[in-house]
C-alpha cells in the first residue's frame, strides 16, 4: 500500500525540520522574554533572533516586525487604524480586497498578494495618498520573491505555518513611523503593539523556518516545483479537455494550480482523492466544512455552478514528478467515473 500524498501546502505546509528542533531548544528556556535577569534576556535573545530571521525573510527591518497569534489576529488591527476602518474581513482570504470607509469618507484597504485558492498573484489598487494598505503576504512568504521595504504598503501579514514553522504564530509588519491602535493591552510587550507574553516556542519556530524557507528560495528549490505544477496542468488538461485551469498564463505561485472540473462537485472530488490516498482542497482552509461555491471564483466571473466544481492542489518541494503523474491517472480515472454515473 502505496504512504498518502499530501497536496495541500496552501492550507498548512509541513513542520521543518529547522523548526522542529529550534522549538524543542526553546522548551528548555525558562525566562520571560520581559525579565531583567539572565533567564529572561536568554528568553528575550530568542525572540530577536527570530525577529531578525522573519524580517530577513519578508524584506523589513526586525523593528517592524511584531510577533502574534497568526495572520487573523494581525490582520485585525485594519479595523483599528485612525483612519476609522471597520470590519474588514480579517484574512482577506475570501475576496482580492476590501475597502472600508469611515463616516469621513476616509479609507483603509486590505489587499490580498497571493491568493491561497488560484495562486493568482495582483498588484495592489492605486490609491489616494494617505490611505493606508495591508498586504496579506501569508502566501508568498517563502515561495516568491518580496520586499516588505518596496511595496509600498503600511502594514503587511504573516503566517508561520504556510512556509514550514508551527500553527498558531505569525507577525503583523509595521512600517516605521505607522500608528495602530493595539487591541491587546496590558503589559506593553511587542514594543506596545500587542501585549501579552511572547510564545517563545512557537516564535522560535516561526524564525527557524523563516530562514530555511527564504534560503530555500534562494537556492531555487520553487523553481521545481513550478515545474512539477506545470506537468501536472498538462497531463490534467491533456487527458480531460473541458476542464479550466483558472489563472494559468498570468502570475502565479509557483505551487498552486486550481482546476474546474465541469459536471464534478469540488467537495466530491476531495473525498474521492481521499480515498484513494491524496490530500487536496475545494478552497480555502479557512471555510473547510462550508458547502459553497468559491467567492474568489465568483469574483473571477465563474459561474456559481464551475465555482462549485474547482479543487485546489498545492504542492510544495519533495513532491516529486511520479507523484504528481501518479495523481493525474488516478483523478482522470475518478473522473471519468463521476461523467458516467452523470450521464
Amino acid at each position: 500500500m502505496r504512504a498518502r500524498v499530501y497536496l495541500d501546502w496552501n492550507a498548512t505546509a509541513p513542520l521543518r525540520a529547522e523548526a522542529r528542533a529550534a522549538m524543542i531548544s526553546a522548551m528548555d528556556v525558562v525566562g520571560n522574554p520581559s525579565s531583567v535577569h539572565a533567564e529572561g534576556r536568554a528568553a528575550r535573545a530568542l525572540v530577536e533572533k527570530a525577529r531578525a530571521q522573519v524580517a530577513a525573510a519578508v524584506g523589513c527591518k526586525p523593528a517592524e516586525v511584531v510577533f502574534t497569534s497568526g495572520a487573523t489576529e494581525a490582520a485585525a488591527v485594519l479595523g483599528r487604524l485612525p483612519v476609522g476602518c471597520v470590519e474588514v474581513d480579517p484574512t482577506a482570504h475570501d475576496c482580492l480586497w476590501s475597502q472600508r470607509r469611515d463616516g469621513e469618507g476616509r479609507r483603509a484597504i486590505g489587499w490580498g498578494y497571493a491568493n491561497n485558492e488560484t495562486g493568482v498573484i495582483s498588484e495592489a489598487p492605486d490609491r489616494a495618498a494617505g490611505v493606508p494598505l495591508m498586504l496579506d503576504i501569508v502566501q508568498a512568504v517563502g515561495k516568491v520573491p518580496f520586499s516588505f521595504a518596496w511595496s509600498g504598503a503600511e502594514l503587511a501579514v504573516v503566517s508561520a505555518h504556510k512556509f514550514g514553522g508551527p500553527k498558531g504564530v505569525g507577525a503583523l509588519i509595521i512600517r516605521d513611523g505607522v500608528e495602530i491602535v493595539s487591541a491587546l493591552t496590558g503589559g506593553g510587550q511587542e514594543m506596545g503593539r500587542r501585549a501579552g507574553t511572547e510564545n517563545i516556542v512557537g516564535i522560535a519556530g516561526m524564525g527557524a523556518a523563516a530562514e530555511a524557507a527564504q534560503r530555500e528560495l534562494e537556492a531555487g528549490v520553487w523553481d521545481e516545483v513550478a515545474e512539477f505544477r506545470n506537468i501536472l496542468e498538462t497531463a490534467l488538461s491533456s487527458g480531460a479537455k473541458d476542464t479550466i485551469s483558472v489563472g494559468k498564463g498570468g502570475p502565479r505561485l509557483p505551487n498552486t494550480l486550481c482546476l474546474i472540473a465541469p459536471g464534478w462537485k469540488g467537495e466530491t472530488q476531495v473525498m474521492a482523492m481521499d480515498l484513494a490516498g491524496y490530500a487536496v482542497s475545494a478552497g480555502s482552509a479557512c471555510s473547510s466544512g462550508k458547502v459553497r461555491a468559491s467567492r474568489v471564483l465568483q469574483a473571477m466571473g465563474y459561474d456559481t455552478a464551475l465555482a462549485s466544481q474547482a479543487i485546489r492542489l498545492s504542492l510544495g518541494p519533495g513532491v516529486e514528478k511520479d507523484v504528481v503523474l501518479r495523481f493525474a491517472d488516478t483523478w482522470l480515472a475518478q473522473y471519468r467515473k463521476a461523467l458516467d454515473r452523470a450521464a
